[in-house]
């Protein structure tokens, strides 16, 4: 009998996984590729791309790509989103050409600064007109910054604008719902939220790379988003024993804002130990259709692992979120919100 790992077939080269990149566009976004690879993501290219030269040649990605050098000489762009989006137009073809391999592209930026902010929607639609499958990840920045400046709101809501009407999936994680650790180092509440963003991107990566009993393949994803419109992901890990409190948990605590249409979809993966039953799934399944109000469209995976395991892992892209509600929760500065709330 052939060895399933056999690659002497023609098509074998089908089987390679799909190439994944993480890129920090401008600080923020580079910063977070930092934690990423601190808590390790094999398999998976980073990159950094800057307008500042200084804080690009800090950053420990794989590859860096400095943006702008004749205009703005490695000084960064100050905010100014049209000078950022000269720098892209410019820099266009080096970042296809660099990202071309790559199916998956996560992007990471925080908004308000200039070179995060511009380049994070050029870039998405630019990937769009390719293969790739870009996915914007954002962090929305503290209600005090926006109160006391008015050009970096302006930058926020320009962005989150572009964003929402491109739809697909977008990840938007609020610096405000950190509060919750303010006790904490600034450095260390923020490697709290990096670390929470790497069990988005690794979770999504694992479902996607590696093949199930139900398989959720990078087709299976794209044909879901194409339909799904704005969405979002959400994960969590719970006790083999309650299924309905992980549903409960990964929809509760989280660091991402959105809210849902009253019909949403929504395509769910679980990867549990050989001690998985049918009835744990299935209370997984209606707990979640419960919870999004019996969603038009509910897509199942399942990975069964060879030796029990304690804990099941459910990864889910949530279709439907409602237009405008990312904006709106950077706009809504009259009352102090409670970070553990998501609606």
């Amino acid at each position: 009998m052939a060895s399933t790992n056999d690659t002497s077939e023609p098509w074998a080269k089908f089987a390679l996984t799909p190439g994944i990149a993480v890129v920090g566009l401008g600080g923020a976004g580079s910063e977070a590729v930092q934690d990423l690879v601190r808590l390790g993501i094999p398999g998976v290219r980073t990159l950094s791309v800057n307008t500042d030269a200084r804080h690009l040649l800090r950053m420990s990605a794989e590859e860096k790509i400095l943006l702008g050098h004749r205009e703005l000489r490695g000084r960064g762009s100050g905010g100014n989103r049209s000078v950022v989006l000269r720098a892209a137009e410019d820099g266009k073809e080096e970042m296809l050409r660099r990202l071309g391999p790559s199916e998956i592209v996560f992007l990471l930026a925080g908004l308000g600064g200039g070179t995060g902010s511009a380049l994070l929607p050029f870039l998405v639609r630019e990937l769009r007109a390719t293969e790739s499958l870009p996915i914007p990840v954002v962090f929305l920045p503290f209600q005090v910054e926006l109160e006391s400046n008015s050009n970096r709101r302006e930058n926020v809501e320009a962005t989150l604008d572009e964003l929402e009407e491109m739809g697909g999936l977008l990840l938007a994680i609020a610096n405000e719902k950190l509060r919750r650790f303010e006790g904490l180092p600034i450095n260390r509440v923020f490697e709290v939220r990096n670390a929470y963003l790497h069990s988005l991107v690794t979770s999504l990566v694992d479902m996607i790379e590696n093949p199930s009993q139900l398989n959720v393949d990078l087709a299976s994803l794209k044909n879901h988003l194409r339909d799904a419109g704005l969405s979002t992901l959400i994960v969590g890990e719970y006790h083999i024993s309650e299924p309905e409190r992980l549903v409960q948990e990964a929809l509760s605590e989280s660091l991402l804002d959105y809210h849902l249409d009253e019909r949403p979809s929504a395509l769910l993966h679980l990867d549990g130990g050989s001690n998985l039953t049918l009835r744990t799934i299935d209370h997984v399944l209606r707990t979640l259709r419960r919870a999004l109000g019996n969603p038009q469209r509910l897509v199942l995976g399942t990975r069964v692992r060879p030796e029990p395991r304690e804990v099941v892992h459910l990864t889910a892209v949530l279709g439907g979120l409602q237009p405008r509600t990312v904006r709106e929760a950077v706009r809504s500065t009259q009352i102090e919100p409670d970070p553990l709330l998501i609606d």
